[in-house]
């Protein structure tokens, strides 16, 4: 076997490992959470870190392989962290949809590592805007014949408006929570994903 077949085949093992934990480390995450979206008359939602891995990990391997696990993390999601939903279409979009989502944090991947600071935190941004967008759309189809006449002291008469602001408790805090703590631990998670 030449050393390029070598390479390829440690590199590809290593990103599944990686893959692995960072999954694993959101699945973990996903039971640390702050129920938020029940306090205002909703179905789910809360403010937790199960994003941060997952764009860690996009971040490094690229948008392809950050897409895949967030599509397998969210659906695990549902099964084991006691997830939400009123139909399978729900399920898909809110949990595997919604997360594979955030991989699109990968589209700002360099090479084989971690970028710096300001890029992981823009890459985070777009990732939570990925997955906002996504439980938006999903707000504004799945869930709106259950929209309620009133909602945060404010009359209901659109479901893009109701979904805009269900939605935004609580990706509001928890893109704000992402992308502060990629950037406070880019150092240190740049140097665990480089080996040192």
């Amino acid at each position: 076997m030449s050393k390029n077949n070598t390479d390829s085949m440690n590199n590809q093992t290593r990103m599944l490992a990686e893959g692995g934990i960072c999954i694993a480390m959101a699945i973990a995450l996903s039971f640390i959470k702050i129920p938020i979206g029940l306090s205002f008359g909703g179905f789910g939602g809360s403010i937790d870190l199960v994003m941060l891995p997952l764009v860690f990990f996009a971040l490094k391997w690229g948008a392809k392989w950050g897409c895949l696990a967030g599509l397998i993390f969210g659906t695990l999601k549902y099964f084991l962290a006691s997830g939400f939903a009123i139909s399978w279409v729900s399920m898909i979009f809110d949990y595997s949809v919604a997360y594979a989502a955030v991989g699109l944090a990968g589209l700002f991947a360099a090479s084989d590592k971690i970028p710096g600071p300001s890029t992981s935190a823009v890459a985070a941004l777009v990732g939570c805007l990925a997955r906002f967008v996504i439980h938006f759309i999903s707000g504004v189809t799945v869930y709106a014949q259950y929209m309620p006449e009133e909602f945060m002291n404010l009359k209901m008469t659109s479901p893009a408006v109701y979904s805009l602001l269900y939605n935004g408790t609580y990706m509001v805090p928890n893109t704000i929570i992402c992308v502060v703590a990629i950037m406070l631990l880019n150092k240190p998670l740049r140097q665990l994903f480089a080996g040192k």
